[in-house]
């Protein structure tokens, strides 16, 4: 009963990170014309260059979900030395949001970030990590099946096979309202957006997931891992116990050092 009770105290700790506003980042910079078309940066001290996480936040895709809560980790990222490249883009409830605008934002801050070759800000553009936390999972899978360059790719608690989001109703069908159908009505959708359906031969591919995550089945990470290490894919899936949906994105949680592991391990 004493372990229920901490998982549970852990859970509502973690969970708060998405009203607790974070540290402000050192940059807001435009991709597009769309107020929702930005990143937030932020760079550590030194002259760099630095090695940089490029990340893509969760919500189910929905608008009333923005990077605020991602900037928690980003902060601390920032201060074990490895820059940040917090993405925001337009999600099902914005102009332009859903499949394949949201897709389309993504590759577009991409583009912005793979294109820089200097200047005030130095990256070193061979230790870039492409992650995505839930949602922001399948959009970082995604990416690296659709642009060869993603290398290094880290998925927190991903929804990395939208099919099974779709047999499980995952968040009151969630997937139906960002792929614009079912897999019967929009089958085309599923395959294009789903990273289980591509193969991803260049990158290498971490993902961390809780056992007791309720908002993204552990399953769904599992059974992906699975599936692409039959393929001769560069997979891995680590495995926290008694850990849910936010506590992988909190830098106050009990396993914030392990996923920080990780994140320096893939921009070496």
């Amino acid at each position: 009963m004493n372990q229920v009770r901490s998982s549970i105290l852990l859970f509502v700790q973690s969970e708060a990170i998405l009203t607790r506003k974070p540290p402000e980042a050192d940059l807001r910079v435009p991709y597009g014309q769309d107020p929702n078309q930005f990143i937030d940066v932020r760079v550590p001290t030194g002259k760099g260059p630095h090695p940089l996480v490029f990340f893509i936040h969760g919500g189910y895709w929905r608008a009333r979900y923005d990077l605020t809560y991602a900037g928690h980790l980003c902060h601390t990222l920032k201060q074990a030395g490895i820059a940040t490249w917090n993405v925001e883009y337009r999600r099902v409830g914005n102009p332009g949001g859903g499949w394949p605008g949201t897709f389309e934002d993504i590759r577009s801050a991409y583009s912005v970030l793979h294109g820089h070759k200097g200047g005030a800000i130095p990256y070193d553009l061979k230790r870039i990590c492409v992650a995505g936390h839930s949602a922001g999972g399948q959009l970082a899978l995604c990416l690296a099946a659709f642009e060869k360059t993603v290398t290094r790719t880290l998925s927190l608690a991903g929804v990395v096979d939208l099919r099974r989001a779709w047999d499980l109703h995952l968040s009151n069908d969630a997937v139906v309202e960002f792929l614009g159908g079912t897999p019967d009505a929009v089958p085309e959708h599923y395959r294009e957006a789903s990273p289980t359906d591509h193969t991803i031969p260049q990158a290498r591919q971490i993902l961390i997931h809780g056992t007791t995550d309720n908002a993204v089945p552990y399953e769904i990470s599992k059974t992906y891992a699975e599936r692409k290490a039959k393929a001769g894919e560069k997979v891995e899936l680590i495995t926290f116990p008694e850990t849910g949906h936010f506590e992988i994105v909190d830098p106050g949680s009990a396993v914030w050092n392990k996923v920080q592991a990780e994140f320096v391990s893939l921009t070496k």
